[in-house]
């Protein structure tokens, strides 16, 4: 896949990966139990997830989980409804006016497929949710994917390849791609 990136576990890159990961995993268990009219704290947290300062106008509900942080980048006026999880390590971009629905995954970091590689690699490429799109309830982005400007996916979906701007995309996306050992 172009712009994938393979990262091998047993090498010092992941060790401080790792480290980070726990790191944002312990400040994304306190976001999620502060009292919900705490905002400024809220705030403060994300942006300590997030590495710099988040806009103003960006909104997450929690419980949000995030195994990075580092990844993450937010346009103006984002929405981030209730129970969303975005594993960020191949980054993950918001533009302007991106509106994510509850339960929404956005997932850029994966495992090869070769059993005897799964355990030794991560593998990562960036998502990209251009201004303006909405990704309903419980959507489902995979590594390497953009969504177009304006584009609606809807409840259920699970994105594996780029949404043209404009457009509406629905359903479930889980068919036979190939098999291996026949």
């Amino acid at each position: 896949m172009p712009g994938q990136d393979r990262l091998y576990v047993r090498t010092p890159e992941f060790a401080r990966t790792a480290a980070r990961i726990e790191y944002v995993t312990t400040l994304t268990s306190r976001l999620n139990v502060l009292p919900f009219d705490d905002k400024a704290t809220r705030a403060a947290l994300l942006s300590d997830i997030v590495g710099k300062p988040v806009p103003g106008s960006v909104t997450v509900y929690p419980p949000f989980y995030t195994d990075h942080g580092l990844g993450l980048d937010f346009g103006e006026h984002v929405f981030v409804n209730q129970g969303c999880t975005f594993l960020d390590q191949g980054g993950i971009r918001l533009g302007d006016g991106v509106l994510i629905g509850p339960k929404t995954s956005l997932i850029s970091s994966d495992h090869p497929l070769p059993a005897s590689e799964r355990s030794e690699f991560i593998t990562r490429a960036p998502i990209t949710i251009e201004a303006g799109a909405w990704l309903g309830a419980a959507v489902t982005v995979l590594p390497g994917v953009t969504i177009g400007r304006g584009a609606v996916v809807g409840a259920g979906a699970v994105v594996t390849k780029d949404v043209p701007p404009d457009t509406l995309v629905t359903g479930p996306a889980a068919f036979e791609r190939r098999r291996w050992n026949d």
